[in-house]
């Protein structure tokens, strides 16, 4: 097909949802838990970022495709199984969805306070994240939010893909005696690879999320026709560029970090400061804007997609348990927003001073929650709502019920060890 065809079809204006979940995925889990198991353990947990990212495929595929069917989020889905389910999913969201906020919005303040030389409490740096944030919704909502996401992940794509590439050449002192051999009868060990898949590359609920952009992007969409295909197509882009990134912040861990004895710090401020620093020591002080660059808007993106995200599927989900008409979803939007960003700074004044046991228990927890979700997307998906043509195909429910089984033994493991 020529080029002048290809660019005169205006195929990138109906990208929006996945590019939202690749903001939103692409956050904690890439640039914290991916840089720390390669800093950890060289390249020996690539293959559980490749098994869980292929796992988790079809139940964040079934968001977007319950939508691009029936014209509904799948919450609608949920409901059509059983108020239970709706009931269920509003308490795992209602009480993740603060220590979510709070995980990613103590990374981007760190990273601010770095970046721009910010000499203030965490706390303060993250409440005006959250601000500026909350005036971006407030001034752009959807519309904005779909077209500076394009900018911002095709940027963060670039300057990730840059900097691990860069790093390849880059001169390290590792040694042999320094580098750990991971080991499943090491229980630190388990504990991290459990809280590594836990938001690799994302937590299940953004499959809700992913459905509900979708909707929002059909009912704002006025230049093109967006079908089945095209809403396919988005998600996959997005999802398959998560595992791009993964790989890649893992790799710039094994490369720069890996057996050369650093230990990334706890503390928010000082684990960006250190990360950026070894980073810029081996590559070299130019490319420290590049670093900076994809730092920060690996995190900004996050923060800006969950505080975006979390309210409307909480106000969804109200509005299906209280039948709340339409016309009052913007107040409960809010409500839920600020009650979100202020349970947020009191979590973040409490837990500044260890980012890590912060981030490690929120991924456990959305590890723990997995099975739960897994199963719910996978009954909707399958049942009465979808058509049979459109249903997952056999290899995709294969895939799915050795995806549930996944979740569920690692999740009495993870279990087991923890408390045993």
């Amino acid at each position: 097909m020529p080029l002048i065809k290809i660019l005169k079809m205006n195929w990138y204006k109906k990208l929006g949802p996945g590019l939202l979940y690749a903001g939103a995925a692409i956050g904690v889990s890439h640039l914290i838990q991916s840089t720390r198991a390669g800093a950890d353990f060289g390249y020996q947990l690539i293959w559980a970022v490749l098994i869980v990212i292929i796992l988790k495929y079809p139940f964040f595929e079934y968001g977007p495709r319950y939508a691009a069917i029936t014209g509904k989020n799948i919450l609608h889905g949920y409901k059509n199984l059983g108020k239970w389910s709706v009931i269920l999913f509003f308490l795992i969201t209602f009480f993740g969805m603060f220590i979510i906020q709070s995980a990613v919005t103590i990374v981007t303040a760190g990273i601010v306070s770095e970046v721009f030389h910010i000499h203030l409490p965490v706390w303060s740096i993250a409440s005006m994240v959250l601000f500026a944030c909350c005036l971006f919704l407030l001034i752009g909502k959807y519309k904005v939010l779909d077209t500076t996401m394009k900018f911002i992940i095709t940027l963060l794509t670039i300057a990730t893909i840059s900097t691990f590439t860069i790093s390849l050449f880059g001169d390290y002192h590792q040694e042999e005696s320094l580098k750990t051999i991971f080991s499943f009868s090491n229980k630190n060990h388990v504990l991290f690879l459990i809280a590594l898949m836990g938001w690799m590359p994302a937590p299940f609920d953004i499959a809700v999320w992913h459905s509900i952009w979708t909707t929002e992007k059909t009912n704002h969409n006025t230049d093109t026709s967006i079908g089945y295909k095209d809403i396919m197509f988005d998600f996959k882009l997005g999802y398959w560029t998560t595992l791009i990134l993964a790989l890649s912040f893992l790799g710039l861990g094994a490369v720069s970090i890996y057996g050369t004895g650093v230990e990334l710090s706890a503390n928010g401020n000082d684990f960006t400061k250190q990360l950026l620093q070894i980073y810029t020591s081996n590559i070299g002080e130019w490319s420290y804007i590049i670093i900076a660059i994809a730092a920060l808007t690996t995190m900004f993106s996050t923060t800006l997609t969950c505080l975006d995200a979390q309210p409307k599927v909480m106000t969804e989900t109200t509005a299906i348990l209280f039948n709340k008409q339409e016309k009052k979803y913007t107040a409960i939007y809010w409500l839920w927003l600020f009650l979100l960003a202020f349970g947020s700074i009191v979590i973040i004044a409490f837990f500044s001073a260890n980012m890590k046991t912060l981030i490690d228990f929120a991924t456990a927890i959305a590890f723990l929650s997995s099975p739960i979700l897994a199963i719910l997307n996978y009954l909707v998906i399958t049942g009465k709502d979808i058509p049979k043509e459109k249903q997952p195909s056999t290899l995709l429910r294969i895939v799915s019920i050795i995806g549930i089984l996944f979740f569920i033994y690692f999740s009495i493991h993870y279990l087991y060890i923890y408390f045993f």
